[in-house]
């Protein structure tokens, strides 16, 4: 599949999404700033949630354990109050993605409501994120799938079962370009929870991109998924861990993120080419430092070469040890002298 100018899927470079989510705190000049993180350090795309208590969460939702475990919602609020606290102006829309423009970024956003896919299209985004616990929301997947715009579905909590439900809803809608983001939905998972090789299973199932949203600490996971061949990685960031907020205890600091992108580049050189075979910067070695059959002794000409007469010594570029058999038993053309490297021509 093709976002923008970025071409998703084996032997492409992987798409990495730098997820601001909402650790903007309701500051445009931190949501700019977020921004800039992600420019600096590599991303390709940025990426903002828009979503509003009131079409996301029945106020009778109870609250999720984790946040009062970690103390990240305040004394006597409800989960609809969290969100409610945390949701993104919408006004900001086409202001942080003519910013995003301007610095060269792709923006992206992750609708969670029919009305935030209007306001996504009026803004002209390029692609959608859909986010795991709205992959039952077959609605939204059809109304996003109706822009023709391609779709980028993370599947954390999900069963083989779910993906091709929604699978079948986005084709309804009428889109054909969609990617499968492997996830674990915890704040932050265990890595025994993680299961990249579930990434296979929905790639042999489904024969559509695959990547993985990663909410693990550090980056260890997102090396790990690319060298497994995860065409997307989304990853969540902040500007500073102890702000307050949800999502900011799990996500990467800024010089964080760029050492993840920077590993991950990395890792794609590492990755390589299929083919085994010598490359042009062994070279050098590949002719010095193998062995070949050299001349344990000097061999006067028109002597009868013995097993005795023969060492297996680098450099490599004389005759291959493994014709010592046929070498001995010859007979030597010219005068070899001892640690001569043998050829052929030799013999």
């Amino acid at each position: 599949m093709k976002i923008g100018k970025f071409e998703i899927g084996e032997n492409r470079p992987c798409f990495i999404i730098a997820e601001a989510g909402s650790n903007h705190n309701r500051d445009f000049n931190n949501a700019k700033k977020l921004i800039d993180v992600a420019v600096e350090a590599g991303a390709d795309a940025v990426k903002f949630q828009i979503f509003s208590a009131e079409a996301i969460y029945s106020k009778k939702t109870p609250m999720a354990s984790y946040l009062k475990k970690e103390k990240l919602a305040k004394d006597n609020e409800t989960l609809w109050d969290v969100i409610k606290r945390i949701e993104i102006p919408r006004q900001w829309t086409p202001d942080l993605m003519a910013y995003c423009r301007e610095k060269g970024i792709m923006f992206l956003s992750t609708p969670f409501d029919l009305k935030a896919v209007d306001e996504l299209e009026a803004a002209g985004v390029e692609a959608y994120k859909v986010a795991s616990f709205e992959i039952t929301h077959l609605p939204m997947l059809r109304k996003i799938s109706a822009t023709g715009k391609p779709i980028i579905l993370s599947t954390g909590m999900a069963s083989l079962e779910d993906i091709e439900v929604a699978l079948k809803a986005v084709k309804e809608g009428g889109s054909s370009q969609v990617a499968l983001l492997h996830c674990a939905i915890a704040y932050p998972p265990k890595y025994e929870d993680i299961n990249l090789r579930a990434m296979d299973t929905m790639k042999q199932a489904f024969q559509v991109p695959v990547g993985f949203s990663d909410h693990t600490m550090g980056h260890v996971t997102d090396v790990a998924a690319v060298a497994r061949g995860a065409c997307i990685i989304e990853k969540h960031f902040t500007l500073s861990r102890n702000q307050e907020g949800p999502d900011h205890p799990f996500s990467l600091e800024p010089h964080e993120l760029k050492e993840m992108i920077t590993a991950i580049r990395q890792t794609e050189k590492i990755l390589g080419s299929p083919f085994k075979q010598h490359t042009v910067a062994e070279n050098e070695l590949y002719r010095i430092a193998r062995r070949s059959l050299v001349a344990a002794v000097k061999i006067p000409a028109g002597t009868k070469i013995t097993e005795e007469m023969i060492a297996v010594k680098r450099p490599g570029f004389g005759i291959p040890v493994r014709h010592m058999e046929i070498v001995i038993g010859r007979t030597a053309k010219v005068d070899i002298d001892e640690d001569d490297i043998l050829t052929w021509e030799m013999i």
